[in-house]
């Protein structure tokens, strides 16, 4: 089981840090993917980080300004946005993959509940 927290409302160029924890897995062996859905639009990878080697992956529209890292003795995934624009606003969830890709198209396993983000111009 995957829970997201930490979501909110934000004024443009704020940060947010939403935190993904996992429950009954092996965390440490699964791949965690960060998405979001704006309303009216299509779910879109936002970024992943890779059990194995810890390497991280983003999509080019948050490149710089969101980092994704985790703590595996925590079982929780972190998506840190900073410099934060109206255009982020979404419904973020993270998702926990078997294997070692985690990118937009890899196969994710478990899926948490959204949590949502609301950035004010």
């Amino acid at each position: 089981q995957l829970q997201a927290s930490g979501g909110g409302a934000v004024q443009a160029g704020g940060s947010l840090r939403l935190s993904c924890a996992a429950s009954g897995h092996s965390f440490s062996r699964l791949g965690v993917g960060w998405f979001r859905q704006a309303p009216g639009k299509e779910r879109e990878f936002v970024g992943g980080i890779s059990w194995r080697l810890r390497s991280t992956t983003y999509v080019d529209s948050v490149k710089g300004r969101f980092t994704i890292s985790r703590d595996n003795a925590k079982k929780t995934a972190y998506l840190q946005m900073n410099s934060l624009k109206p255009e982020d606003t979404a419904g973020y969830q993270c998702a926990a993959s078997w294997s070692e890709a985690t990118g937009p198209h890899s196969k994710y396993d478990y899926w948490g509940q959204e949590a949502l983000v609301t950035v004010s111009s």
